[in-house]
Formats: structure tokens, sequence, C-alpha cells
């Protein structure tokens, strides 16, 4: 890790100047391409502390658009067995939003060029500082936030000081989102709207859900953002009904649950082939 008195850490970051997001220049290369954003969760600390910085390199390597990645809290109320399970353990390995911070710094630094997301709980962002979260996420080389006890009305500090560092804030829209309430929050959106595939907690699924459809037709009619599903996407064929569907996917306890049953020296091979099994067309 990055030692806390780094120069990235110390510096003051002015307000950019307004330009293509590099979440907003993936979205549209992918586009052309053809080809779904996947979008991989990861806890930084797990498994163990520096994970995290092999993990992100092997799986952008193998095709991963984007990355997601958990600040460990311990009360993630959205959050599932496993992610809860990877929380802990991070959180056993000393890990705070700091931490997290000088992962995406390092990440920049070993030449990761896919768009890096914190994703958080507000308490921690509360107790290190709004303005000053979003400062050192910017000079650290982060691209956004994603809060999922953030709702609308509580957000606008955040937000405000997401947009004075050029960063995005990723709002929730959930299958029981009102019709209203979702031109709202896709009026307050940024980078993608992140489309929630099911009612409950994160965790693998079987199957998605059979109206996802319906809902990200209704997202659609209020927002051109990218729209993004996760919540329960487990395999191959899952992405591929997604692809059909949105312009992104996020696996998250499937592939921490894969994680969790591998050797320590098989870790980053094994996310690999998981983001290569993924991306695999399914009929």
């Amino acid at each position: 890790m990055i030692p806390v008195n780094e120069p990235w850490l110390r510096s003051s970051v002015s307000p950019p100047r307004r330009h293509m997001s590099r979440i907003a220049k993936t979205f549209a290369r992918l586009r052309a391409e053809g080809r779904i954003a996947l979008m991989p969760f990861l806890t930084v600390g797990f498994p163990e502390r520096d994970s995290a910085l092999d993990l992100v390199p092997a799986m952008e390597g193998a095709g991963a658009s984007i990355f997601e990645l958990g600040v460990p809290f311990s009360d993630p109320l959205a959050d599932g067995a496993t992610i809860q399970r990877a929380a802990q353990r991070a959180l056993a390995n000393g890990i705070t939003l700091t931490d997290c911070l000088h992962t995406v710094a390092t990440l920049r630094e070993k030449g990761t060029q896919a768009p890096l997301l914190l994703m958080g709980y507000y308490n921690p962002l509360l107790r290190y500082g709004i303005e000053r979260a979003s400062r050192d996420l910017a000079a650290a080389g982060g691209d956004g936030w994603i809060v999922p006890d953030a709702p609308p009305e509580e957000s606008a500090e955040l937000r405000a000081a997401a947009r004075s560092y050029g960063l995005d804030t990723i709002m929730f829209v959930a299958p029981t989102t009102p019709e209203e309430r979702v031109a709202a929050i896709s009026a307050q959106a940024s980078g993608f709207i992140y489309v929630v595939s099911l009612t409950g907690v994160t965790g693998a699924r079987q199957s998605l859900a059979a109206n996802l459809g319906e809902v990200i037709a209704r997202v659609r009619r209020h927002s051109d953002l990218p729209l993004v599903v996760g919540f329960g996407i487990s395999n191959a064929s899952h992405v591929t009904e997604v692809a059909r569907l949105a312009d992104g996917a996020i696996v998250g306890s499937a592939l921490l649950a894969h994680l969790e049953r591998l050797p320590p020296d098989q870790v980053a091979g094994g996310a690999a082939a998981f983001v290569r099994e993924l991306l695999t067309p399914q009929e």
C-alpha cells in the first residue's frame, strides 16, 4: 500500500475542466464495439490486504471494463452474506477508507486504465469528510462513488462535492421504484444508472427477475445514461441475458464466493478465468 504521506493525498486538487469522463469514454467505446461492460465488484482487502492490486489488473486483462471497489463496512445493509463475509475479513485485515483511496492510487500507478469506482456506505465518508473524500478520490485517479444508503433526498452534498472534482455519483433504481421517482433519480444521476434487478439484498441467484426488461424500459424513458444491472448476476447466461437489455452487468457475490474457494496462489488467475467465462456468449 502507498504510505499515508504520499504526495497525492497531501496535494489539493483544483476543480477539473468539464470533459468526457473515463466512464463515458468506456461506454462509448464498448457501444461502438457492440460489447457489454462487465463490472466486477471486489471488496478492498479481500481475501488478503493487498489482493485488489493483483486482482484488478488480472481481470482487466481478461476483459473486465469497469471496477466497483468495495469500502468494507460493519453494517452493509444492501449486501447479502457473501459480501458481508468479505467485508468482515477486510475489516479484520485493517482496511479503512484511506486504504481504499491508496489502492486506487496504486492501481493507477501500476497502469490500470479502466474506470475505478468506490462503493461504500455513508458513515465512513461522513467521518472522513465528504468534500475531502471526493478530493482525495479524484487525486488518486478514481472516477466516482456508489453509495447505497445515500438516497437522492440526502445526497446533495455528496453529489455536489463529487461534481466539483469531476467524479460521477451513481444512483440506484429498483423494481419497486415508482415512475415519478425514476424520473427524479435520472435527473440527478451521472456516469450510469445502477438498475437493481430484484428486491432484497445482493447475492448469487439461479435466474434473473422475469420483469427485468420492463424495469429497464421504464428507466430508459427517463434517461440516456448507460444502464448497468446488478444484484444476482452469477454466470455467463445471466451476462448474455443482460447484454440484450442493458449496457453493463455487475458481478459481485458470485465472484467473491469463487475467490473464497481458491488457494492464495491461484486467486488472480482464477479471477481472470472467471471473467473470461462470464464474457463467453451463451445461446
